[in-house]
């Protein structure tokens, strides 16, 4: 018989006893023949990654086939803080699966209920549905302190303690430490959230770094903890850092984490490969945006990490063949936190306004974010790396109460018109906007909003319900783009989106 992984159907003659195929996971069942159930039981042992769907008899023999089921992905189209957060909270009440796949606590997420504000760094967005499995994949670094204080919160607010119960930590993951928080904190020239996310990334490329399936060695490993305490102080005081780091403080870190999250560190990447198998919903989180990738973004204001659809499901320990629907979250202007070229960018009263309209201060840093108008060469790069398959459009209420909105459709670099992004950030810097005036809509109250989403989704009025302007607004964006926009977001509230007919 050929190796069972490679075979899309799999036929056992009845006339075979049941074998052991060196598959994991033991089933029984009864084949179902006419309506009447067979009397023979037949044990088949399976391999506990695939879905088996039993098909009952043919021609003597039972078939068995495998179908793996396609996994969804939220990323954000911008420099980060699209509202991902709210589009993944909506989609985790159909989801039995959340994972995270790259990044760590320089991410935050706001998801509104009502009157309740949950503001995430580390935990999945699926937190708010109980039924939902929660992963933090392979290519995030975690911060187990910030994790702690997460945990904490949401434990006030709901009396759920989810790890190791339905909150699981790869053990491919890489662990932040209070050393990298220090490294990370005498940074001043990229503007970084002083997390320690990139020196916790340097050291995992640098190979020196630990794991959460390395801490139960590390921990008992005197001669390693010497070494790597030793090696975190002279990395300090040569970046100007005062202070030491002693074996034993190392030591006592690591203990902790193994105390705290041992029963939550897990082969993650098996544990979604097999939902996927068995037909499970799965959600895949991506943490900041498009533009600030580490390969593709306006390199070096940019994260750590990969946060395209490209590493969404390498960052979980899947293939990419998983991947069905990609959903890109758009803001309807475009913001960004820290420094970096941001062509479009608003100084004026224009600017203010969407700064202050939109409550613009960074969910991880308080900051204020940086406003300008949408920027469609932004948007056309984003969509050339990750393929969305749709779009959501978000906080288009901010834009309410502007006579005229403008659109970037091109850049303007020394007389050259580029319609796509230069690469150097120097030049990203001194490009001038081209854009295409639209008109805008009035100011609309909130609960006028939430009315008219409430409205529009319950009587199938899609996008007709939306004001003049505004439904002008999205229609050109869309045809713009040439990618479908799926849903509007009109407020903060989980029911302040409006769907598409």
């Amino acid at each position: 018989m050929n190796d069972a992984t490679t075979l899309k159907t799999l036929l056992i003659p009845w006339d075979i006893p049941p074998q052991n195929f060196d598959f994991d996971l033991v089933i029984s069942h009864y084949i179902a023949n006419n309506n009447q159930t067979l009397k023979t039981k037949i044990t088949i042992i399976i391999l506990g990654h695939f879905s088996i769907i039993l098909c009952g008899q043919v021609h003597g023999a039972l078939a068995l086939r495998f179908t793996p089921m396609p996994a969804s992905v939220v990323l954000g189209a911008q420099w980060g803080d699209e509202g991902k957060g709210k589009l993944v909270d909506q989609l985790a009440q159909e989801s039995n699966w959340v994972a995270r796949f790259q990044g760590g606590n320089n991410a935050g997420h706001t998801i509104v209920l009502g009157d309740q504000v949950l503001k995430l760094h580390q935990l999945p967005s699926g937190l708010t549905n109980p039924d939902c499995q929660l992963v933090l994949g392979a290519g995030m670094v975690i911060d187990p302190w910030v994790l702690e204080e997460e945990l904490d919160k949401w434990k006030e607010s709901s009396g759920e303690s989810p790890e190791g119960k339905r909150l699981w930590i790869s053990e491919r993951a890489h662990v932040n430490l209070p050393f990298h928080r220090l490294y990370d904190g005498a940074d001043v020239k990229i503007g970084t959230t002083g997390r320690g996310i990139g020196p916790t990334y340097r050291d995992k490329i640098e190979r020196v770094g630990v794991r959460f399936c390395d801490i139960e060695h590390r921990r008992t490993d005197d001669e390693w903890l010497q070494e790597n305490a030793g090696r975190m102080t002279s990395q300090l005081n040569a970046h100007g850092v005062s202070g030491l780091i002693s074996a034993s403080d190392l030591k006592e870190s690591l203990d902790w984490v193994a105390a705290r999250f041992g029963n939550a560190i897990k082969p993650t990447g098996l544990m979604l490969d097999l939902a996927l198998r068995q037909g499970e919903n799965v959600l895949l989180e991506g943490a900041q945006g498009c533009l600030l990738d580490i390969d593709h973004g306006t390199y070096p204001f940019v994260t750590s990490s990969v946060t395209s659809r490209a590493n969404a499901t390498h960052g979980v320990g899947i293939h990419p063949g998983h991947i069905g629907e990609v959903y890109g979250v758009v803001k309807a202007y475009t913001t960004r936190v820290g420094h970096g070229p941001f062509p479009g960018e608003l100084f004026d009263e224009v600017g203010a306004y969407m700064g202050n309209m939109g409550h613009e201060f960074g969910t991880t840093t308080g900051r204020p974010r940086r406003c300008g108008w949408l920027d469609l060469v932004v948007l056309r790069h984003a969509q050339r790396l990750n393929g969305f398959t749709q779009l959501t459009l978000t906080k288009l209420d901010v834009l309410g109460g502007l006579d005229e909105l403008e659109i970037v459709v091109g850049y303007d670099l020394d007389g050259q018109l580029l319609s796509e992004m230069p690469v150097c950030s120097e030049d990203m810097a001194k490009v001038n906007v081209v854009t295409e005036k639209v008109p805008g809509f009035p100011h609309i109250e909130m609960d006028e909003w939430l009315e008219m989403a409430r409205d529009a989704n319950e009587n199938g009025k899609g996008y007709s319900a939306l004001p003049d302007g505004a439904r002008e607004y999205v229609e050109k964006v869309e045809a713009m783009l040439g990618v479908p926009i799926s849903s509007v977001g009109v407020g903060p509230d989980r029911e302040a989106t409006i769907y598409k007919v």
